[in-house]
């Protein structure tokens, strides 16, 4: 099975987690991980959701609705394919220790 990733931003407001865990399970998708936030500040909503399509849907078919879950609330998202590898930039605290154990995790294959 696939694992693809959703991300999601938009004003905080209730009703935002269960409008997208429903739109995942009513499309046989099984959430394995989901980590929120709410920036108090601004008033933003931000959340990754990793889930799995236990019905062999493409990301692409399982995206193809999300903009009628998407639009009462305002939302920014984009679905990615977890196979995909992803530019990533490293930043690290001046000591090298740290750099080095995230290489280190890398080469041998425990960080993606």
């Amino acid at each position: 099975m696939r694992s693809y990733v959703l991300t999601v931003s938009s004003k905080s407001t209730r009703g935002i987690v269960a409008a997208i865990s429903s739109y995942l399970a009513d499309k046989g998708c099984n959430i394995i991980d989901s980590s929120q936030f709410d920036d108090l500040d601004t008033g933003k909503f931000f959340m990754r959701v990793s889930f799995i399509s236990e019905e062999g849907l493409s990301g692409t078919e399982i995206g193809a609705d999300f903009s009628a879950v998407a639009a009462p609330f305002e939302m920014d998202y984009e679905f990615h394919d977890s196979e995909k590898r992803m530019k990533v930039l490293l930043m690290v605290s001046r000591f090298g220790h740290c750099l080095n154990d995230l290489l280190y995790r890398w080469k041998i294959g425990a960080l993606p």
